[in-house]
């Protein structure tokens, strides 16, 4: 797990910036860097919109008694997707986007539980209590 959470660390940063590199000759500089800068403002923004709709849906499912478990990975999902969306670059960008679209979260929920469930089965998932 660490050596590919090592390699994702070291070719992402070179993924991105070969990205706005591409982006920057196809577009042109100043409305690669204003993309920049308008795809992290609306990612905060819709990441903000997508967080309170959750953090209701968990209310009210906690007042009906009922465990939010599935409602808690999507807000999972808003958080990693909203901080995708603030990161520079275009590789990020799309991947915030899908984590934050509603349409498109649910398949990133299945995908992380069956990722949750596999770690489980193989006991490399353990809860501790301090």
């Amino acid at each position: 797990m660490r050596k590919w959470l090592l390699i994702f660390v070291l070719l992402a940063p070179i993924i991105e910036l070969w990205g706005i590199l591409q982006v920057s000759d196809w577009l042109g500089g100043w409305t690669t860097f204003w993309l920049i800068i308008v795809m992290g403002i609306a990612g905060a923004y819709v990441a903000q919109a997508e967080g309170r709709k959750i953090w209701a849906d968990v209310r009210r499912q906690m007042a009906a008694g009922q465990p939010p478990g599935r409602t808690m990975l999507d807000g999972l999902c808003v958080v990693v997707g909203g901080i995708l969306l603030v990161i520079p670059g275009f590789i990020s960008d799309i991947a915030g986007l899908v984590l934050l679209l509603p349409f498109t979260r649910p398949f990133c929920r299945e995908l992380m539980l069956r990722w949750l469930e596999k770690w489980m089965r193989n006991g490399n998932f353990t809860i501790r209590r301090y």
